[in-house]
């Protein structure tokens, strides 16, 4: 049952990061078996910014099939996920069939396997071997099966690799977990990462029965999740009492003006930068002509 927890977020993690780069298809069915395909990713022409991603941008960069494992993979769900891309390749040359046009080998998807380790054996078995021009821990396969090994234990640990050692296990999550909160809080992926975490957390504490890894894990989160809520609170609070401060501001306009057009409408903010036993006075003595020319000015 946990495994199913954690091949759900990694599904949900990888959609969340490239849905803004093109069209994101999770659990595609394909044949008429029931064989489905984790993540079917085509990035939309000229996407930007996938750099931002590091490792997983530039695999995103061309149309790909993404197979997270959770454990280790075995040859047989490897062999697979290698006949799922072949039933994709084969619907998109029969469609192209159909509409009299050739299959462009650049449309083909290439097959992307996540996996936190894997022997040598494994790897020899598929012909999967280094690349001079990727970083360690990415192999390929001979050209005809348009397939890549990710072996996310050895990705070295870099800003480049963070959001695949994301979906490593014990110690490499954790790192990555450490990385992730470090980031500043602007960046553009924290903090959708972190919900989603805190989402496998919750699910995961539910369960009766835990692996140790996933109570190491469940620990971890504890503090991120709790530091977060009160962060959530304290901004919730800080933008109820903004709130009340504007509606003070407009009511002693409006008491005042007799209405709160929108001359006097656009002062508020620059009113609101005052503490009320500032800015109540100027309300009540000032014109609205010294107003305006005291507070229009900063806009």
């Amino acid at each position: 049952m946990t495994r199913f927890l954690h091949d759900q977020f990694a599904k949900d993690y990888l959609e969340k990061l490239l849905q803004p780069y093109g069209e994101v298809k999770p659990s595609k069915k394909v044949s008429s078996e029931i064989r489905e395909i984790d993540l079917l990713f085509a990035p939309t022409p000229n996407a930007t910014q996938l750099e931002t991603l590091g490792l997983l941008g530039r695999i995103a960069a061309i149309p790909a099939i993404i197979e997270p494992f959770r454990n280790a993979a075995p040859a047989e769900e490897i062999c697979d996920c290698l006949l799922k891309l072949f039933q994709v390749r084969g619907e998109l040359r029969r469609e192209a069939k159909r509409n009299n046009a050739s299959t462009r080998n650049s449309a083909i998807p290439k097959l992307w396997v996540l996996t936190p380790t894997a022997s040598r054996d494994l790897l020899m078995g598929f012909g999967a071997t280094p690349a001079h021009d990727w970083i360690d821990g990415v192999y390929f396969t001979p050209k005809t099966y348009r397939m890549a090994i990710v072996v996310i234990h050895q990705l070295p640990l870099t800003q480049e690799t963070l959001w695949l050692r994301m979906l490593g296990r014990g110690r490499v999550q954790r790192q990555a977990i450490n990385e992730l909160e470090a980031l500043p809080v602007t960046h553009p992926f924290r903090q959708a990462t972190l919900e989603l975490l805190y989402t496998l957390r919750q699910n995961l504490a539910a369960q009766t029965i835990s692996e140790p890894e996933d109570r190491e894990l469940i620990m971890r989160l504890a503090p991120l999740y709790q530091q977060d809520r009160e962060l959530a609170k304290q901004e919730g609070e800080l933008k109820g009492r903004v709130e009340e401060r504007r509606q003070v501001v407009e009511s002693l306009l409006k008491v005042r003006f007799g209405t709160l057009d929108a001359e006097l409408a656009t002062i508020i903010d620059s009113i609101l930068t005052l503490p009320p036993e500032e800015f109540t006075p100027l309300l009540l003595q000032l014109s609205r002509q010294d107003l305006i020319a005291r507070f229009g000015s900063d806009q």
